[in-house]
């Protein structure tokens, strides 16, 4: 699925100079959480989001300690956030550093996107002018539509073959103290697990294969001497 499915067709925009009362009535008013700024030719320049304007109120007075240890610290940031707080316009609030895509990017594309950014959309852009905008949610829509894909069930040698090409394809996977055993389509685990967080990644990647109708734990915890080990 590529963006020009997910995306909101001709997302509502604002001009740099709109102000920022207006913007905040525009996102409230709309149910939106973030509205793309654009020139007079249709180029964004800026996005304000709602954490945007929530920096305004969340902003405050310098103590006398703080303002001292600040001389020492990079001002940049603190420029930046003083006019985020205190401006008066989209184009003092905003922010500029925009992460865009062509009409025919993958979704998988831009999902790994926003996960590498910590952003909640992406701006779809034809010819360098914004047609439309991709957020989390289009992503999430996009999951719900999409058709199960039929597989053909694997038998205890195909789900052992799988799983553990899974397992060694994991960084986090201590495949070296963990054993999995398969019989009729119930996958054991056995050896030592590290801690919660593995024991239930390991049940998840199990379930993905096909032609496995359980999952079972009998991995002890990790015993110190091993721990010391790492």
């Amino acid at each position: 699925m590529k963006s020009k499915d997910l995306m909101t067709a001709h997302p509502v925009v604002i001009a740099p100079e709109t102000p920022v009362s207006a913007v905040a009535e525009l996102l409230a008013a709309r149910g939106i959480s973030a509205v793309p700024v654009v020139d007079g030719e249709g180029i964004p320049i800026g996005v304000v989001t709602e954490g945007d304007l929530i920096r305004r109120l969340a902003d405050q007075p310098r103590g006398p300690l703080t303002w001292f240890l600040d001389l020492f610290a990079n001002s940049r940031p603190m420029a930046e956030r003083f006019a985020k707080a205190h401006g008066k316009t989209a184009r003092d609030v905003m922010t500029t550093e925009l992460i865009t895509v062509s009409e025919t990017e993958s979704a998988e594309r831009i999902a790994e996107l926003m996960e590498q950014n910590h952003i909640r959309r992406v701006l779809v852009l034809k010819g360098g002018k914004l047609v439309g905008l991709v957020s989390r949610a289009d992503l999430l829509r996009a999951i719900l539509r999409m058709p199960a894909t039929p597989h053909e069930a694997h038998d205890d040698h195909g789900i052992q073959v799988a799983l553990l090409k899974a397992m060694r394809s994991q960084p986090w996977v201590d495949t070296y103290w963990i054993y999995p055993s398969i019989s009729g389509g119930v996958v054991t685990f056995h050896g030592f697990a590290r801690n919660e967080t593995m024991r239930h990644g390991l049940a998840v990647m199990a379930r993905e294969i096909s032609g496995v109708t359980e999952v079972r734990d009998q991995m002890g915890p990790m015993p110190l001497i091993l721990r010391a080990s790492f």
